[in-house]
Parts: C-alpha cells; structure tokens; sequence
C-alpha cells in the first residue's frame, strides 16, 4: 500500500515545476492580451461589439426554434422576442460604431445610478459610518458617468486602453512570479536526519 501511494503521488518538485509553467502560461497570455488592447482599443471594442451581436442572434434564434416547435398557445411573444433580438444583433454587427457608443452610454447610467445610490447612502448616515467615504465616492462616480454617457465613444476606447495597461500589469507581475516558483523548485532539498539516522 505504501508503494502505491508513493509512486502515485508527484515530488513536490515536479509539482512546484507543473505550477510555475502554468503561471508562466497564463502571465505571457494575459500580457500578449493587455498589449493588444492597449495598443489597438478601437479594435478591441469592435470585436467585442461583434460578439455581442452574435450573441443576440445566437439567443434569438434559439427563441424562434423553441416558438416554432411549441405546440401550446403560448408561443407568439417568444417568436417576436427571438424575431427582436435577430434584428438586434445584426444592427449591432452592422453599425459597430453604435454598439460601442451603447456600450459607453450602459457604462455611464451604471455609473450615474451606483453615484446617486451612494450619495443617497452617505446623506442618510451619520458621520461615524463612513459618511464622508460614501458621499466622495458618489460624487466621483456620478461626474464619471456624466462624462461617459455624453462622451460614450471616447470615453469607453480610453477605458479600454486602461484594461489593456492593467492587462500588461498583471501579466508582468504572473510572470515573475513564475519566475520565482522556478527558482524556489531549483533549490536542493534539506537532507532528512531521520532517514540518515535510521540507515545507519
């Protein structure tokens, strides 16, 4: 018994080495990706864009087939809703420019309203919990999202461009952190005095 769970189990420097590759995997993916949207953010919300478009037609016709092979009554408003959201979706592949601007302007009400929510939250508690946090938190999330819902094109190709960097950041810091586990699965381990002992 005791054989087969040694030689079932990895050493633990196969392990940190399996570890360390993929960490270093997923940091050169994840950087390749922050450069490519850092440098081409137009690009980027436009493949976005598209697979949002996809997506909807994906889901409208899945509404139509389910409308089509129902045999109830209750089949008309899946039919138009599939029919709707067909249209939808090859609007927004046809128009990209639309789609990111709708992108921006969803991006700027959700901002608008967590701004409003926040600012309604610090105006209704008192000084001890936090009144002051919530309060500049809300001021800064609703001038925020004013400027992006009046300015949604622009204002989404920079937030792009600030994923993008954030993107390059993070896989930076996975690969020297890979780099790191490597060096750490190099070093030589400490003899065991108990296994000595007991050989001799």
């Amino acid at each position: 018994m005791e054989t087969e769970e040694s030689a079932s189990e990895l050493p633990p420097a196969l392990a940190v080495t399996d570890g360390w590759q993929t960490t270093l995997f997923i940091g050169a993916v994840t950087l390749v990706l922050g450069v490519i949207v850092a440098v081409h953010p137009s690009s980027s919300l436009n493949v976005i864009a598209v697979l949002l478009g996809v997506l909807l037609i994906v889901t409208g016709l899945f509404h139509l087939i389910r409308a089509l092979t129902r045999t109830e009554s209750r089949r008309v408003w899946p039919g138009i809703a599939g029919l709707l959201l067909v249209v939808i979706g090859v609007v927004l592949i046809r128009h990209l420019h639309l789609t990111v601007a709708l992108m921006g302007l969803i991006v700027g009400v959700t901002w608008i309203v967590q701004g409003v929510s926040a600012l309604a939250a610090g105006l209704s508690i008192s000084s001890r919990e936090g009144r002051g946090w919530w309060i500049f938190f809300g001021v800064i999330s609703l001038v925020g999202g004013v400027v992006v819902a009046a300015t949604p094109t622009s204002s989404v190709t920079v937030i792009a461009t600030l994923i993008g960097i954030w993107f390059i950041v993070q896989g930076v810091l996975e690969i020297i952190a890979a780099f790191m586990l490597r060096r750490g699965a190099r070093k030589p381990e400490p003899a065991r005095t108990g296994e000595g002992a007991a050989a001799r």
